[in-house]
């Protein structure tokens, strides 16, 4: 258990920011301290990346094992050369293309990083983040932060500063509150070290923008197990996970949809409450049943999906149920983060559902 501190809470507009507190949170970086700061994508929770003991901070915080790397953010991409030990031309086109934005390239580590940022490991992932109040304190700051999402490890990941606080109060000592992030769900992660560029955590950008500029573009299945080193953050199998039970179901229209029901109504009978992550045009399917409903977005604006997906699962959280049952919005664009990110809060458990049949599998 980490000890108790005074966690400062500044309120900062992005359309106008507030000079001197970015001055005021970046003089808490340079002193070694952790501070949670909206990107776009979600929040993250930031310390001094050339600084082992302030990482370290980060670590106890969320109470994070060792093995699961972090992500280096710079201010702007010539920063590469301050952590990297070589910049291969590749990574300088994926730069051009897609910095600032929500991609994050896993390159090979400079001297100047410590090995907990890399979880003892050869290569350093790094993003330039593309909100404005990120790319002021990381100017400010005049540092590459290591900045994983601001929660406790393993739980949900926080798309405003209220999430922040229920998790880390107490653990940080300061919140740069900006409201709600653009994206809700974390950068793509792409490695530049193997033979084929390859996605290890999808995210932000989608593989489809990837393979334009690159062509072929690989993505890692293989789930990362609790003991084994991480890759990339965000690569075990049970992450960004809610206090309920979750299963995701896979497949098509109505018969899906039925899958879904049938078992929500037979756990309902069984006495658990049940709740289910939709798609706004199957709530008249459930319409009038004793479940707890709540819709993520329209299938045709996965970026809405994307955005509101966590604040969905925190909302049936706060919902009390016992069990909470995912429908899948396809691999497509942001399709593919999204199944990412519920098949690791379901821990791997998913329901496959082909014609009338649904099969289910389980992870590790």
């Amino acid at each position: 258990m980490p000890n108790m501190k005074e966690t400062r809470v500044i309120h900062i507009d992005p359309e106008h920011i507030n000079t001197n507190a970015i001055r005021e949170a970046a003089a808490v970086l340079r002193a070694g301290g952790l501070v949670a700061f909206p990107t776009e994508t979600v929040y993250g929770l930031g310390a001094n990346a050339l600084d082992a003991e302030a990482v370290a901070g980060i670590f106890t915080a969320k109470e994070r094992p060792a093995h699961d790397p972090l992500i280096v953010h710079l201010a702007e991409t010539r920063w590469l050369e301050r952590v990297v030990r070589f910049v291969p031309a590749l990574a300088w086109e994926l730069a051009e293309r897609f910095w600032p934005g929500p991609l994050t390239l896993v390159l090979p580590r400079g001297p100047q990083i410590p090995l907990i940022v890399t979880a003892g490991g050869d290569t350093v992932a790094v993003r330039v983040p593309a909100d404005p109040i990120a790319q002021e304190l990381l100017r400010v700051a005049n540092l590459p932060v290591a900045a994983p999402s601001a929660n406790r490890f393993g739980c949900l990941s926080p798309t405003c500063a209220e999430d922040v606080l229920a998790d880390l109060a107490g653990r940080i000592d300061l919140v740069l509150a900006a409201g709600a992030t653009r994206v809700g769900v974390e950068s793509t992660v792409l490695s530049l070290v193997t033979l084929v560029p390859t996605i290890l955590r999808p995210g932000g950008v989608s593989r489809e923008a990837l393979s334009a500029v690159l062509g072929e573009v690989a993505v890692c299945a293989k789930p990362i197990g609790d003991k084994e080193m991480a890759l990339s953050p965000g690569t075990l199998s049970q992450h960004y996970a809610p206090s309920a039970r979750l299963i995701l179901y896979q497949g098509q229209g109505t018969t899906l949809l039925k899958a879904m029901c049938q078992e929500a109504m037979l756990q309902h009978e069984s006495g658990k409450r049940v709740g289910l992550l939709l798609a706004q045009e199957d709530l008249p399917f459930f319409s009038g049943l004793p479940l707890i409903l709540r819709a993520a977005g329209p299938l045709a604006r996965l970026d809405l999906v994307a955005q509101s997906l966590f604040p969905t699962l925190r909302a049936l959280d706060r919902a009390a149920v016992d069990l909470i049952l995912a429908r899948d919005f396809g691999i497509a664009g942001l399709g593919l983060a999204i199944r990412d990110r519920l098949t690791r809060a379901a821990g791997g458990r998913v329901v496959h559902v082909e014609g009338s049949l649904a099969k289910f599998t389980c992870g590790d």
